[in-house]
């Protein structure tokens, strides 16, 4: 996997986000056919270096949601 690939990931899990709205990992993984999981937390570590999305906790799980 190159950057360029996580890249295009984060924008896929980007526009999922937005089209969907807050979402778990595993909502997140099975609406987006073909990622798997080191592509998704790759793709995520993206977006939260960018500041583009915010973890919001919820005992032992939590989801992801657009900033």
């Amino acid at each position: 996997m190159n950057i360029e690939q996580i890249g295009a990931m984060a924008g896929q899990v980007w526009g999922y986000l937005a089209e969907n709205g807050e979402s778990s990992r595993a909502q997140i993984k099975k609406g987006l056919d073909g990622i798997d999981d080191f592509g998704l937390a790759a793709a995520l570590g993206w977006l939260a270096r960018e500041d583009k999305i915010t973890f919001l906790e919820s005992g032992r799980y939590f989801t992801i949601t657009l900033k």
